[in-house]
């Protein structure tokens, strides 16, 4: 099938060869379900980082790999369990593919049949239903498979790639439970996943929001770069300061409302985001705020899915009136 043009982004869809032998593939603008993937190759040998939410998308940037380089995909690497960064893993053939433990037992709970099975109710389901289409409407869940890591590891673990070593660090939980990094000592280079959201809000699934900050200090303080987000453009140690400065705000945002007794709910729909006015997908407040809430001790904020996302179609609503 053909894919559906691209949402209007300030950065060019596809490959970007970000220089000695490792290379971007960029999916604006980077909202739900648009991510991003890498290939890092030497001696003939590549090391793909994500997969897509689909096949057709992960053909997609397969293809625009192979028209880059040659290399052979040998190793998979997943930085974590969503669904738009390995949903796509059975297409790769032959390799070998790596995740952290918490992100493969994960992976175990959330499977495109089902992501289907809500695309064909959403017209049902209301508004819910209609925010469900606008974030994952452009996706063909209905030929995908779920394939699972063949290594995992917690902490660090490192592939050669020719003559290149690739340092795979666990960081999580922060955004997810099992997210990881993608160092590219040698080159400055780390391909970091959904720790980075560059130009969009990130989503805190899991937390503590304290792992996430200090993921962003620990990028800040390699020696990188060129760094290759889950989300948005290629960016620099600016974008990932940009990011915990983010999130170092929404916790102290948020922890003044708890502490004041408002509720999750409000106290996301209270937030003033006017310093990121220019981030796509504002409605992730929600799922934040009610993340740092249960942090910070509450036991009647929700977090099952159909909550989150009813909160955020709320949100999503009032931004569009």
């Amino acid at each position: 099938m053909s894919l559906p043009p691209f949402p209007k982004a300030r950065y060019a869809p596809g490959v970007e060869d970000i220089g000695n032998g490792c290379f971007a593939y960029l999916q604006p603008d980077g909202g739900w379900g648009f991510s991003n993937s890498g290939l890092v190759t030497d001696g003939g040998e590549a090391l793909l980082i994500d997969t897509m939410f689909d096949f057709p998308h992960t053909r997609a940037m397969l293809d625009g790999f192979a028209r880059a380089s040659d290399a052979k995909i040998r190793t998979l690497v997943n930085t974590h369990h969503n669904g738009d960064h390995c949903y796509g893993n059975a297409l790769v053939e032959g390799a070998e593919i790596i995740a952290t433990e918490r992100a493969k037992e994960q992976m175990g709970h959330e499977s495109p049949a089902m992501l289907a099975g809500l695309m064909k109710a959403a017209p049902g389901m209301g508004l819910t239903g209609e925010y469900f289409l606008h974030c994952f409407g452009r996706f063909d869940f209905a030929g995908a498979s779920a394939k699972l890591p063949d290594i995992t590891f917690t902490g660090r673990h490192s592939k050669t790639v020719g003559n290149k070593r690739v340092d795979l660090i666990e960081v999580g939980p922060a955004h997810t439970g099992g997210d990881a990094l993608a160092y590219v000592e040698a080159d400055k280079t780390i391909f970091t996943g959904d720790i980075l959201f560059i130009e969009g809000h990130p989503i805190i699934w899991a937390g503590p929001v304290g792992n996430w900050i200090e993921a962003c200090e620990l990028i800040e303080s390699l020696d990188v770069d060129t760094i290759v987000p889950g989300h948005g453009p290629v960016t620099d140690k600016a974008g990932v300061m940009r990011v915990r400065q983010y999130l170092a705000y929404i916790r102290d945002e948020a922890k003044k409302r708890y502490e004041s007794g408002m509720g999750a709910f409000e106290a996301a729909r209270s937030i003033a985001l006017d310093d990121y006015a220019n981030w796509g997908d504002s409605e992730r407040i929600a799922v934040n705020t009610a993340t740092l809430y249960r942090e910070f001790g509450s036991t009647d904020t929700p977090s099952d899915p159909a909550t989150m996302f009813g909160w955020m179609a709320q949100i999503w609503k009032d931004k569009k009136a």
